[in-house]
């Protein structure tokens, strides 16, 4: 990984306006929380299930994730400056693992704080633990898939959306048999084994297979987009 290109991305990510779309969500997940508790402290059973399992799980971590993971390249591609970048001597694999890395930190601290914070406060501190876990994994898995849909189209954004709201919310949701390829329920099952479940996340996915998982989408995803990034040539144009 190289660094240099990981602190001009960070750089660049963190000063840009998109950054400003990450604010929004966590200010709700916490709000809402910290409310919810207040107004029904014992019963967490019922408001944590819609916010940290509705909100927090499937809207907070996937968009976020969305918007940072397709940003560190679109944002370059769409303005041209990915040009600079290779025209550089630097290996591609360089180039998307610091834009990778750059990613699923920017990721994790957005969601994971939060959702700390909502954990810590509708069941335990461990509870919040478990969930930073589960953001994590979440992240990585998120983030490999949206910087190769940045290189793959011009609208990563919009088909990223696509994927969130179709598969993640409504099809897993709908068809038990299709979270074996959910990002999500990766991330509850691993969040439910290290929080210790309060029965505020559900999902039939073993822990072993959602780390499984995790791993194929994670090493599948940044080979395919190392890959994609050396078709470009330096007029930003794919071959």
């Amino acid at each position: 990984m190289n660094l240099t290109v990981a602190r001009i991305t960070a750089r660049a990510l963190l000063g840009r306006r998109r950054f400003l779309l990450l604010v929004p969500l966590p200010i709700l997940v916490i709000g809402l929380t910290i409310l919810a508790k207040a107004v029904a402290p014992d019963s967490a059973d019922q408001w944590g299930l819609a916010i940290i399992n509705g909100l927090g799980i499937h809207v907070l971590l996937p968009i976020v994730a969305l918007i940072v993971g397709t940003a560190v390249l679109g944002a370059e591609i769409d303005d041209g400056t990915i040009v600079h970048i290779l025209a550089k001597p630097l290996h591609r694999r360089e180039i998307i693992l610091a834009k990778l890395a750059v990613a699923v930190a920017v990721t994790v601290v957005v969601s994971a704080v939060p959702m700390f914070i909502a954990g810590a406060v509708a069941v335990s501190p461990r509870y919040g633990l478990g969930l930073v876990v589960g953001c994590v994994i979440g992240s990585l898995a998120y983030c490999s898939f949206f910087v190769l849909l940045s290189l793959l189209t011009r609208r990563p954004v919009l088909l990223g959306l696509l994927y969130v709201l179709l598969w993640e919310s409504l099809l897993t949701n709908l068809l038990s048999s299709t979270r074996v390829l959910s990002v999500a329920h990766y991330s509850i099952a691993v969040a439910e084994s290290v929080g210790g479940s309060p029965h505020l996340l559900t999902t039939r996915v073993s822990v072993p297979l959602a780390l499984v998982m995790t791993g194929v989408f994670t090493l599948v995803g940044t080979l395919l987009a190392i890959d994609r990034l050396r078709s470009f040539t330096l007029t930003g144009e794919t071959s």
